[in-house]
């Protein structure tokens, strides 16, 4: 539900903050990848490795035979009388050393003025492919390529109605304890939707980092670029931020908020955990050398 503010206020928002991207971009992309750092014990398969709750997401993969559970909830209020609650769940299974699979489902909830709709959202599967785990420039570098089926209601905002096809790419780097996520993607539908147009793109740049003990925290900002069409939008720009806190090796809580940028419209509030929940199938191979930078010793 995002506020229509001005459109000369969310040009100038949106401006901005492409260019803080086009100055920090550079920064860290050339920023040294951490898989040349970790030379030394292997990776841990049971070590949960959180892609939420950020909208970036890393290059790195479960390892063969591990499965992982994301899932959470994000709340969003527009005003007195209308708000929205998300529930998504990403399911990860490593397939093989570089390949990981996703499936995820979600469900959405719509209020407004006494009256509620909710229900199923789209349903996405995807493949991430890790390609490099340190080359040049980009670091540790992964395209996903997702599939979202129209199981979610157009007329309520919670699907497009059409099939999609997106094509992310990721750039990730670790900076001392310092974690950095670069992603820009591609969307594309399979059919004119009533609700959606059939063309967009997101960027994000987000980094994360150990402050205390058990605590991280994760910064964020991210962007839906303007669409053209008869369902074009203009462009979102939001500022996500919050804590995280390792329970333990294998279970990572998270909470936070998003503020708006451009036209996101009110502060959403969110929560959720990254489970890894153990081995489905013996393999010989190790995870991707990577582990979320939760703790200081």
């Amino acid at each position: 539900m995002p506020a229509l503010n001005s459109p000369d206020c969310g040009k100038a928002a949106a401006t901005r903050a492409s260019w803080a991207v086009l100055v920090l971009a550079p920064l860290l992309l050339c920023a040294p990848s951490r898989a040349g750092a970790q030379a030394g014990a292997p990776p841990n398969p049971h070590a949960a490795q959180p892609e939420r709750p950020t909208v970036a997401t890393h290059a790195y993969t479960v390892a063969p035979g591990w499965i992982e559970v994301e899932a959470g909830a994000q709340r969003q209020q527009e005003g007195a009388t209308a708000d929205r609650l998300a529930m998504p769940v990403l399911l990860k299974l490593g397939l093989s050393r570089r390949i990981q699979l996703d499936l995820a489902p979600g469900w959405q909830r719509d209020a407004e003025s006494g009256g509620a709709r909710s229900g199923l959202t789209d349903f996405v599967v995807g493949i991430k492919w890790r390609l490099a785990d340190d080359a040049p420039v980009v670091g540790a570098f992964a395209i996903q390529s997702t599939l979202s089926l129209p199981t979610g209601s157009p007329e309520s905002g919670r699907g497009s109605g059409e099939a999609a096809m997106n094509v992310l790419v990721i750039s990730s780097h670790r900076l001392g304890p310092l974690s950095l996520d670069v992603n820009a993607g591609y969307t594309r539908l399979g059919g004119e939707s009533t609700t959606a147009p059939r063309d967009a793109t997101v960027w994000t740049a987000a980094a994360s980092m150990p402050i205390a003990g058990r605590v991280g925290w994760a910064a964020e900002l991210y962007g839906y670029p303007g669409t053209s069409g008869p369902h074009g939008q203009p462009p979102v720009v939001a500022l996500l931020t919050g804590p995280s806190l390792t329970v333990s090796p294998s279970l990572v809580l998270d909470a936070g908020a998003i503020f708006d940028v451009a036209r996101f419209g009110g502060t959403a509030v969110y929560a959720g955990l990254t489970w890894n929940v153990g081995r489905l199938w013996q393999s010989s191979h190790r995870p991707s050398r990577h582990s979320p930078p939760r703790a200081l010793e």
